[in-house]
């Protein structure tokens, strides 16, 4: 996943500033652990530098760049903004980026507390972020239709877990997971316009300050589409017991899209699990805090069913 071929240190990340944005380059520069796609420094105390590691990354910065600007405005949360570009060069041939950056703890590494006031927060910034998206708006190829469409990636993730999660005592659970995915697919279509999406509401794109989400990040697969990929983090991100005040909040999501959610966040929750597995086993992209919270979410998610 990641260009091995580069490695991105705190010197090239001073010498690209100085010689791209010289002035930025006097501010302290410091790693930061985590991310996928882009690893990430602090630049200061207000902003973040991101350096695409894997092929696909410039082209998500590009998107990031494009849109937040015009997203940014009318969210109720912190979003990393664009500040400045870094263009190919010598020393590193991928563009780069500098944001703002969003304080806070993500929440693959801690937890919340405040679950109602998280469901508001939430639910208010999704019903600012989805509204019709320009013709223009940029779509996905794997994300944003109806579950029925995603039930290949759905087996492959059941089938990959199922031997830690779904044996023994737990075997009830494998019914139970493929009855809210068999009910998700069985849900109508979504038939209003194309939303904006978020389409990457799992732990670690999201901060939380004071017991309760305080920012969102990682905009990258944006796209317009069903607001159910966003609103399965009814489950995967909110704690036991908010995802009916959520949906209260929320307002918007008829019964066929929170069926649809819900199966999308019973696929999110399996993916998060293969990813804590990875991670136990020392495979490559492994994230092993993301175990725990897919299990967490899949409990949340069964327990409503």
């Amino acid at each position: 996943m990641t260009d091995s071929e580069i490695e991105i240190t705190e010197d090239l990340v001073r010498d690209l500033l100085r010689e791209q944005h010289p002035d930025l380059a006097g501010l302290a520069v410091r790693e930061v652990v985590g991310g996928w796609g882009n690893q990430m420094w602090r630049l200061g105390d207000e902003l973040a530098v991101r350096m695409p590691r894997t092929e696909g990354a410039p082209e998500l910065l590009r998107k990031e760049c494009r849109w937040l600007p015009v997203l940014a405005p009318r969210l109720p949360l912190p979003v990393p903004e664009p500040v400045r570009t870094g263009e190919p060069s010598a020393r590193f041939p991928k563009p780069w980026t500098v944001m703002t950056w969003v304080p806070g703890t993500p929440l693959d590494r801690t937890s919340i507390s405040r679950g109602d006031h998280a469901a508001d927060t939430l639910a208010g910034f999704l019903t600012a972020l989805h509204v019709e998206a320009p013709e223009d708006a940029p779509v996905s190829a794997d994300r944003g239709g109806h579950p029925k469409t995603c039930t290949e990636g759905f087996d492959y993730f059941f089938d990959a877990v199922g031997p830690d999660e779904f044996s023994g005592e737990l075997a009830d659970r494998a019914d139970h997971v493929r009855a809210v995915w068999d009910d998700a697919v069985a849900a109508p279509e979504w038939e209003g316009p194309p939303l904006w999406v978020h389409g990457d509401l799992h732990p670690a794109n999201v901060v939380v300050s004071d017991g309760t989400l305080s920012g969102v990040i990682d905009f990258g697969d944006m796209f317009a589409g069903d607001p159910a990929w966003d609103l399965a983090a009814a489950w995967v991100l909110l704690p036991a017991g908010a995802a009916a005040p959520f949906f209260t909040a929320y307002a918007h999501a008829d019964e066929g899209t929170m069926r649809r959610a819900r199966g999308l966040a019973a696929l999110k929750s399996l993916f998060l699990l293969l990813m804590g597995q990875n991670g136990e086993r020392g495979l490559p992209g492994g994230k092993p805090a993301w175990g725990p919270a897919g299990r967490a979410a899949l409990d949340r998610v069964l327990n409503d069913f």
